[in-house]
């Protein structure tokens, strides 16, 4: 499990994260001038050299969110100015995309980055650069909710697979429609029906919780609590759920790293964001409590099985049940390795793990005094191990900035260098930006600046007493 035993505080991470931002200018001004956003959106490095995957395009806001990224944690007017032009420029496609269940990665991440950064005062007010932000959001949202199945009880946004297919990964997709929720935007249906975004978005959550994560009570022979299924199945001609499954798991029954990452990431941060609504927000689904305790009970339990099948370093291996892992011994109990024979890691996963954790204990120490601390402390180690060798990229010809992470291993896409058994010394797009929010979160923490958040926050955004 990882390893908890050394008390890190976030200031102590601070040479690290400034390390990062100054290998992260390079890296994005070299794939500004090497890659043509036409071309299609880079997914994954092959030999230091990031190049396109066609399956979906969820990664094009990454890219162009990952400017802006760079510009809030170093004020670089440069990075604020392509990240603008590109969102302007390539992004309206994401917005009418109806084939993904990708909009919280690709519209929040640049439209969404744009209107925070204006709301905090961080770029100059325009009322039409304002609109313009606000309506791109509101489309988005209203167009990922659109991808709906009704089941016996509830709904949810259903994956790119069809209506049969519930993804975790859609969890976090999930703050387009909070976004445009906020923004006072509906879906009109027909008949000119007013169906409200807020529902939605709580409907698929409780899905999510209730059909993909475990909870130890023996829902199956490998219900472990926290454990994430990838994908589940469900019968549309009665609406009821018939069987996990994976697009990029080992099996539907273990636990693909991502997927439980998406998990821990988006239950923390629609808790969150469900905290900053007015108790009469909520009573149309039953009232605050009936709507954040099951994704207050996925977010603990994930997280507690991420910490506990975690090797002491707090990066994973790609899968918990991946089938070469027999061969590495008691791997729990020391780092991974990123170079074994057996098995991938996944650093991508890693990356956005953390901020579950991080966000998790931070909303813990805020509301339940005192419960938050081991969470706040796994969110800082795995930051710790990310952000310094081998995970950090100092090689100015690498256009990766987070190394050893992987795709889709069961389909073999991502790249196995010369002379190795399995992936790795590659980055992602995902990996990348994740380990840069990851990055800012930690920063604004300790600098006392506004609390890093999809959404607007009023408050500071300094830990809990309790955390540090």
């Amino acid at each position: 499990m990882i390893d908890l035993t050394h008390t890190l505080s976030a200031a102590a991470l601070v040479p690290k994260i400034d390390r990062l931002w100054a290998l992260s200018a390079a890296k994005i001004r070299a794939l500004e001038r090497r890659l043509d956003p036409a071309a299609g959106a880079p997914v994954f490095t092959v030999g230091g050299r990031y190049t396109s995957r066609g399956w979906t395009e969820w990664t094009q806001g990454f890219q162009f969110g990952a400017a802006l990224l760079q510009f809030d944690a170093t004020g670089e007017t440069a990075f604020l100015e392509a990240g603008r032009r590109h969102t302007l420029e390539r992004m309206a496609p994401h917005v009418t995309h109806y084939g993904v269940h990708d909009h919280g990665f690709n519209n929040v991440s640049t439209y969404g980055a744009l209107l925070r950064l204006m709301g905090e005062g961080r770029t100059e007010e325009n009322s039409w650069q304002r609109a313009f932000y606000e309506m791109a959001l509101k489309s988005s949202g209203a167009v990922q909710a659109m991808r709906w199945t009704a089941l016996t009880e509830g709904g949810y946004v259903y994956s790119f697979n069809g209506p049969h297919s519930l993804f975790a990964d859609t969890i976090r997709s999930m703050r387009a429609l909070a976004l445009a929720h906020q923004l006072g935007h509906v879906l009109s249906g027909e008949h000119d029906e007013r169906i409200s975004l807020l529902e939605r978005l709580i409907q698929h959550a409780h899905a999510t919780v209730r059909y993909n994560v475990y909870y130890g009570e023996g829902r199956d022979g490998y219900d472990v609590r926290g454990r994430v299924a990838h994908e589940s199945i469900f019968n549309l001609n009665d609406g009821h759920y018939r069987c996990p499954s994976t697009q990029q798991g080992y099996s539907p029954f273990t636990t693909w790293t991502r997927g439980l990452a998406w998990v821990m990431c988006g239950c923390a941060e629609e808790l969150e964001w469900l905290a900053s609504l007015d108790d009469e927000a909520l009573e149309p689904s039953g009232g605050r409590e009936a709507v954040e305790a099951p994704l207050r009970r996925a977010a603990l339990a994930s997280c507690d099985f991420y910490i506990e099948n975690t090797p002491t370093c707090g990066v994973p291996y790609w899968d918990t049940g991946a089938p070469g892992l027999v061969h590495l011994g008691d791997y729990l109990a020391r780092p991974a390795d990123p170079f074994n024979p057996h098995e991938p890691v996944d650093s991508s996963a890693a990356a956005i793990a953390a901020q579950g954790l991080l966000r998790l204990g931070h909303y813990l120490g805020r509301h339940e005094e005192g419960a938050g601390a081991r969470y706040w402390q796994a969110g800082l180690k795995v930051l710790d191990t990310l952000f310094d060798a081998p995970y950090l990229s100092a090689d100015s010809a690498h256009e990766g900035l987070l190394l050893h992470a992987v795709y889709h291993w069961p389909n073999r896409w991502d790249h196995v260098p010369e002379g190795a058994h399995v992936a790795c010394g590659e980055a992602t797009m995902w990996g990348d930006y994740h380990a840069r929010e990851a990055a800012l979160y930690v920063q604004r923490i300790v600098q006392s600046e506004p609390y890093l958040a999809f959404f607007a926050v009023p408050e500071p955004a300094s830990a809990p007493p309790a955390l540090g």
